[in-house]
């Protein structure tokens, strides 16, 4: 274990891509019952426009830029590790865990974009999947739906995960005990940020964007202005606990 600095983001990024999906397809969830994984579904109003096609720099459109850059997580609990420039369908992020001092270091794999009109309804988002050494096995969409008739454009995540093989037997414990419950604060306190973030939009002030790593590898940090929390001085470094 060390302490966390950007060239141990920008070394465990750039080493996702030799790891894979930590999950088989054949076994993902048959209904919101299936007793093998948690199944979620969320749903967040996070601003109102007239009805129609999205209005040019309204909430969708908004709500949607938050999305794409990744400034709705709370950063004393995740941050985001990427590269703007590649392309979103099959970018690697980098996830930097929270929990105490510990930094936990967990890749995704964005798998999967929507951009439509169906029944009524505009949808833009994007899924990812959790890789090997991740402490969970799952696939999570976040999207931004646009209901045409009333205006209400919304926050929609869903989701299904179980808890990974962890060999550490603390970590392990630990993320049993503690796991589910920071997942559901996760799911609740994003769609709280897009609201904010589409309100504060409105008000006047510019959305945030990720932040550049040092170096010219256009490595970024997501969300903007995390700023420094009173543990960093003493974090310690996990890299891919489930592996």
């Amino acid at each position: 274990m060390k302490r966390p600095g950007p060239e141990d983001r920008r070394a465990d990024l750039d080493g996702l891509a030799a790891r894979g999906v930590n999950f088989d397809d054949a076994e993902t969830p048959t209904d919101s019952h299936d007793p093998r994984w948690h199944v979620d579904h969320g749903r967040a109003l996070v601003g109102t426009e007239p009805p129609g096609d999205p209005v040019p720099d309204g909430p969708w459109e908004r709500a949607c830029a938050v999305l794409r850059d990744y400034q709705f997580t709370a950063p004393n609990r995740l941050r985001g590790v990427f590269r703007p420039a590649d392309p979103l369908l099959g970018r690697d992020m980098l996830l930097e865990g929270r929990f105490g001092p510990m930094r936990f270091h967990l890749g995704v794999r964005v798998t999967g974009l929507v951009d439509e009109t169906v029944d009524g309804r505009r949808v833009w988002g994007w899924t990812y999947e959790t890789l090997h050494g991740h402490l969970e096995e799952g696939r999570l969409t976040y999207e931004v739906v646009k209901d045409l008739t009333t205006g209400d454009v919304e926050f929609v995540i869903r989701a299904f995960s179980r808890p990974a093989h962890i060999p550490n037997p603390l970590f392990r414990f630990g993320f049993g005990l503690f796991g589910r419950a920071v997942q559901l604060e996760f799911y609740h306190r994003a769609g709280q940020r897009v609201r904010e973030l589409v309100a504060d939009a409105a008000a006047g002030r510019p959305l945030p964007l990720p932040q550049p790593l040092p170096g010219a590898d256009g490595v970024t940090v997501a969300p903007q202005n995390a700023g420094r929390h009173w543990t960093d001085p003493f974090a310690v470094l996990v890299r891919h606990p489930g592996a």
